[in-house]
């Protein structure tokens, strides 16, 4: 598969779960727990601006991912490298938030942002890996 086309698909990997996930967890499933955070005050939220944080996200992992990647590529080096860019981001959209806006409870928070980063980073990290691996 050329490079390009990898790189098309590895954007995608990363772009479509986390857009379903994102929706499905912030929207339906915790819509309650994150409106009496009192973090995201937004009643209509900008969808396509999500979308768009989500694309560069995607740019930049796929880009970044061969540099991390070995020869013999696999599905669990993509997680690894998944859980690592998914690291970086929490402290960036978890704990710097909590250090700059009051929300409450943090403990609840930090547990709530670690189970939604570690799902979203495994899969769109397996997804690259796998699109990444020698077939």
């Amino acid at each position: 598969m050329k490079p390009s086309v990898k790189f098309a698909l590895s954007v995608l990997a990363y772009l479509i779960p986390t857009m379903i996930l994102g929706m499905v967890w912030h929207f339906i499933f915790f819509k309650e727990l994150y409106e009496s955070f009192g973090i995201y005050n937004r009643m209509d939220p900008i969808v396509p601006l999500g979308m768009t944080s989500m694309l560069i996200q995607g740019i930049i992992i796929s880009y970044l991912y061969p540099f991390y990647s070995r020869e013999n590529n696999t599905v669990m080096q993509g997680i690894k490298f998944g859980l690592i860019v998914g690291l970086f981001l929490y402290s960036v959209s978890t704990i710097a938030n909590a250090a700059k806006i009051n929300v409450a409870p943090m403990p609840t928070w930090f547990l709530i942002q670690l189970l939604f980063h570690l799902i979203q980073f495994v899969v769109a990290g397996a997804l690259i890996g796998w699109i990444h691996a020698k077939k």
